[in-house]
């Protein structure tokens, strides 16, 4: 597997696996690659994600659980995934599965020259900027 020289690298709060997988129930073009975790002989909690690596589309992540030392770490709006959805079927699916327990930033609205745009910060933190052009 060839990765490309820049991956999104995401770290979460004890919460990856869950997040990753709520991830590739949202997109259709989806896969988990590698899911290694801290095992008990391990100094980091048993079950954490130790590294992870899944596809979107056609873009990779990586993904760990913060094991350092109890200081959370925290998103925010400042950085997001912005996807580029391919129907309003698609806009639509994305945006109901990654609002569950998350914050609505910017609700499905028109603004040219998309069709439909919104913004999410889903329930781990994590804020994804959906758009679609036209079908």
């Amino acid at each position: 597997m060839a990765l490309p020289k820049i991956t999104t690298f995401l770290m979460f709060n004890g919460q990856a696996e869950e997040a990753i997988h709520t991830y590739i129930d949202a997109f259709e073009d989806a896969e988990i690659l590698t899911l290694e975790k801290y095992t008990e002989a391990d100094e980091a909690p048993a079950g954490y994600v130790q590294h992870s690596i899944f596809r979107l589309k056609d873009q990779f992540f990586m993904a760990i659980d913060n094991v350092n030392g109890g200081v959370p770490v925290e998103m925010n709006p400042a950085m997001s995934l912005y996807v580029n959805v391919d129907s309003s079927e698609e806009m639509e699916r994305l945006f109901n599965h990654l609002k569950k327990e998350g914050a609505i930033l910017m609700p499905v609205t028109e603004m040219p020259p998309f069709k439909a745009f919104a913004w999410i910060q889903d329930k781990y933190g994590v804020n994804f900027q959906l758009a679609f052009l036209e079908e």
